[in-house]
């Protein structure tokens, strides 16, 4: 195994360890999420500083350890600096992190669902598009990526229009997700179907979503 490898990814969340490291979890293309140390990243000179913040997408450089990996550089890219004076899109990407961590795995390779995690989280920053129809694009077409999307449910009575949808978050590709708008009643039938679902196929409550609650009254 090289002892030194690249990764490209986001970082999903971290926590303190020791008195000057984070350990940060990052969803990555090429191995999907894994653990991470980043070494004195808590010292406000750390080389590292700043680059393990949730929401940071860039490049990791990652020693390779026998039970754990260092990051040696990181190369971000994109902050999502946004979501620093924006509460409401905050507590919504939170929420889009945790989810996909849930369906992420250790190791295993998952470049479609990290693909729609960060244009979703672009598409929060779109004035265009209420943010409670980001969500239920991005909680649809996850379970989509990830094989359980069961399709139009069959026993709710729904508008024409939200089966249209429907079927337009289900065959689009993922840069053609965020790029058409909704009624207001078309948007409360998708967050019906979008709650059925996550209550279906998620096993336990996300920790965000009370926290979301806040913005999102169709949880």
């Amino acid at each position: 195994m090289e002892d030194i490898i690249t990764v490209r990814g986001i970082v999903l969340k971290h926590s303190p360890s020791g008195d000057y490291d984070w350990v940060a979890t990052i969803f990555t293309a090429e191995r999907g999420k894994i653990t991470a140390f980043a070494r004195s990243a808590r010292k406000p000179n750390g080389r590292l500083s700043g680059t393990v913040e949730p929401f940071c997408f860039g490049t990791f450089k990652l020693f390779v350890g026998k039970s754990s990996y260092n990051i040696v550089e990181a190369d971000i890219e994109n902050y999502f600096e946004g979501f620093r004076g924006d509460l409401e899109g905050a507590c919504y990407g939170t929420f889009f992190l945790e989810l996909a961590s849930y369906y992420s795995k250790e190791n295993i390779e998952d470049r479609e669902l990290l693909n729609l995690l960060y244009i979703s989280l672009k598409a929060l920053q779109k004035d265009s598009i209420p943010n409670k129809l980001v969500r239920c694009i991005y909680e649809l077409k996850s379970l989509q990526i990830e094989g359980e999307y069961p399709g139009v449910p069959a026993n709710m009575e729904i508008q024409e229009s939200t089966r249209y949808a429907l079927s337009h978050i289900e065959s689009s590709q993922l840069e053609k997700l965020y790029t058409f708008n909704v009624s207001d009643e078309v948007l409360g039938e998708l967050c019906r179907v979008t709650s059925l679902y996550r209550s279906k196929f998620i096993d336990r409550t996300l920790k965000s979503m009370e926290m979301l609650a806040t913005f999102d009254d169709a949880l």
